[in-house]
Parts: C-alpha cells; sequence; structure tokens
C-alpha cells in the first residue's frame, strides 16, 4: 500500500497550502467558515458518501482516510470538520424523496449533527415536534444540515436523528476549547419545530440505498474517520521532529539530531506510527473488497475495523506524547507547532467510538463471543 509521505497532486496542494495560511485565523474564531470547506468540493470530499443515484462518486474509504490523515496533517481541526462529510452515510436511512430533496442542487451537500443529549419529542399525526438543546455540532457553521437527537422508544434504544436545514437550527457560541478548537463545534437549539417524519431516520439504521458504501459498515466508519484525524496529527509530530534536527536550545547542548536519545525515540514513534497506519488502512482496504464483491461483512470484520481504529487512535496520541517528550520546553509557548498539535492528538482519543472498551468488544468478538456494547455490530 502506497505511504501518502509521497503523495502529491496539484488541486490537493493548492488547498493544503490554503489551509496552512489560514488555519490560525479558523483557530482565531473557532470555527472552519464555508468558503474555505467549499474549496473541498472540487476534490470530490463531500461528494464521496452522496449515492451515486443523486450524483455522488464514491471514494474508497481507506482512500477518503487518507484524504482525512493528509488534512491533519497541516491542521487537526480542519480534518475533524472534513471527516464528517463521511456521515453523509447516515442519511441513506432517510426515504428516497427525502434524499432527493437533499441533494437537488447537487451531490455536495455539508451534514453535519449533533445528537445528544438526545430530547424528549412530542410524537404528531406527521411526525415530531420539538424543542431542545444538543452539543457538539461540529462543523455547524459550514452545514447545509444538522441533524439533532430525538428520544423515540420506537428505535429500538438507537438514537432517532431528526434532519433540519441549517436555517432552522439556532447555534449556540460556547465553543471554548484547547484541542481541535478550530471544529466549530458548538451547541444547537431548537424552539418548536415541527418535524416530518419523513425527514428523520434512525442512526444505525438500514439505509434504504442499495449501493456499496451504504453496505460498509456505518458505525465503523465514523470510528476510522476520528482514527485517521489523530493519525494526521501524529504524523505533524513526526513532520516536526525530522525538521527540528538542528534546533539546540538555549543551554549549549547538541543539537536535538544529535543526541541518542532523541533519535531512539523518533525511530520508535516513526515505527509505531507506520505501523499501526498499515493495519488501519489494510483493515478498511480488505472490507471494502468483501462490499464490492457482493459478500456480507462479517462479525469479525466489523471488530477489526473498530479494532483498529481504536489502536491507530491509541498510537497516534502516545506517539505524539513521545515526541513531545524529547523536544524540549520550548514547546509550551502558545506559538510553538507542537503545543496546537498536543491539544489537538488527545481529542480523537476521547471520542466515544474511540473509547478504551471497543478493546474488550473487539476482542469477544474475534473470540467468538458476543460484544457488551449496544451496536458495537
Amino acid at each position: 500500500m502506497r505511504d501518502n509521505d509521497s503523495a502529491s497532486d496539484p488541486a490537493w496542494d493548492e488547498v493544503l497550502t490554503e489551509l496552512a495560511e489560514r488555519r490560525s485565523e479558523f483557530h482565531k474564531q473557532g470555527f472552519v467558515p464555508r468558503d474555505f470547506i467549499e474549496k473541498f468540493f472540487p476534490l470530490g470530499v463531500y461528494r464521496h458518501a452522496t449515492p451515486e443515484m443523486f450524483g455522488g462518486e464514491v471514494i474508497p474509504p481507506h482512500e477518503f482516510l487518507s484524504m482525512v490523515e493528509r488534512i491533519g496533517r497541516v491542521d487537526g481541526s480542519t480534518a475533524w470538520v472534513v471527516a464528517f462529510a463521511s456521515s453523509n452515510t447516515y442519511l441513506g436511512a432517510l426515504p428516497i424523496e427525502t434524499q432527493a430533496e437533499i441533494y437537488k442542487n447537487g451531490p455536495d451537500v455539508v451534514a453535519v449533527g449533533g445528537l445528544f443529549p438526545m430530547q424528549k419529542a412530542e410524537r404528531t399525526e406527521t411526525g415530531f415536534r420539538v424543542s431542545g438543546h444538543w452539543k457538539f455540532a461540529s462543523g455547524c457553521m459550514a452545514a447545509d444540515y444538522i441533524s439533532v437527537g430525538l428520544l423515540d422508544e420506537s428505535a429500538g434504544g438507537k438514537p432517532r436523528a431528526a434532519v433540519l436545514p441549517a436555517s432552522r437550527v439556532t447555534t449556540v457560541d460556547n465553543w471554548d476549547v484547547s484541542g481541535m478548537r478550530a471544529s466549530g463545534s458548538f451547541d444547537t437549539m431548537v424552539e418548536d419545530a415541527e418535524i416530518p417524519l419523513e425527514w428523520t431516520f434512525v442512526r444505525g439504521g438500514n439505509p434504504l440505498i442499495d449501493e456499496p458504501l451504504f453496505r460498509y459498515p456505518l458505525i465503523g466508519y465514523q470510528a476510522q474517520c476520528h482514527a485517521a484525524i489523530g493519525l494526521g496529527v501524529a504524523q505533524a509530530a513526526l513532520d516536526h521532529a525530522q525538521q527540528a534536527g538542528s534546533y539546540r536550545g538555549i543551554t549549549g547542548a547538541p543539537p536535538v539530531g544529535e543526541r541518542a536519545y532523541h533519535r531512539t525515540e523518533f525511530a520508535k514513534s516513526y515505527v509505531a506510527l507506520k505501523s499501526a497506519r498499515a493495519y488501519f488502512l489494510d483493515v478498511a482496504e480488505e472490507v471494502w473488497e468483501t462490499v464490492l464483491a457482493g459478500d456480507e461483512v462479517r462479525d469479525e470484520q466489523k471488530a477489526r475495523i473498530r479494532l483498529s481504529a481504536v489502536n491507530m487512535s491509541d498510537v497516534a496520541s502516545q506517539v505524539v506524547h513521545d515526541i513531545s517528550a524529547i523536544s524540549g520546553a520550548a514547546i509550551i509557548n502558545i506559538s510553538h507547532p507542537l503545543n496546537q498539535i498536543r491539544m489537538d492528538a488527545q481529542v480523537p482519543q476521547l471520542h466515544a467510538s474511540l473509547s478504551q472498551h471497543m478493546y474488550d468488544d473487539a476482542g469477544a468478538v474475534l473470540l467468538g463471543l458476543q460484544p457488551t456494547t449496544p451496536g458495537f455490530l
């Protein structure tokens, strides 16, 4: 499998160059603006999870994960936002007529969601009426549609997502964090909104689109996308360490590249990240080939998707920690490149889809037992 270290494409290079120039702007305001998100439209990022029947152009999961990694290598927050382009696969559970409305102006649709805490909704003759407040709607400032979570006993314990045009959702300016600062994961509010049933779906429910990407494990794909963000951030830490070999510091000691402990820890981190990356992308590619062959994805494959994702996240976070530990006291400066990388690196690891109990669930399935976490498979 090709390592993206050498990957080059003029269109991508142009967008990533602009990202490097504007990322401080994004972090200062706390979100990635719509004008920059639209830079990814010609690259196919926001149509890769749109059904082909509505103009989508599929990017295989392992290739999309590499794209997220590449963005994260420049800015973790932007990678976090763009990774959610994959969540359009969830919309495949909506009625076909609703999907047709969503994509009526083209396949490049930005749909985000903050489903929790799920809110009680009044059932009406045509759907639901709800007022509520939800958290973590990453990328909502650039969204066309925003989903919110409804409590619905008929959903079998899974969240029912209600899809609303972004214009009908109020964003709360309360995103003040240290890591993934520009992800714009603001709270959202809705006041006395009537939502037709056909604009809701059960997250993790069976899609109504019979296309390969919609047969790929949807929940597992989201875990992989979050892990890919961490991978990109860790790659950025390695990039910094490689470029900082001549740094002397203020004590007069030899440049860091001439210190045995620095070389040793860098080499350990390098091989750890590359090894985890190879397994991570190999699993995604294998499962994609299973889907393309028309075969059903096996439970042990779903378990390996989740296992490779949580392992990728953990290794990436540890790599950033270890690189930081050998990089000197200067990294505590706000302006130091590793400072933001350190803050960003911990965030994917904290996401629910990459929690430590995923190891237990994956181990259970690989041993022929049942997982203990609902929705793991």
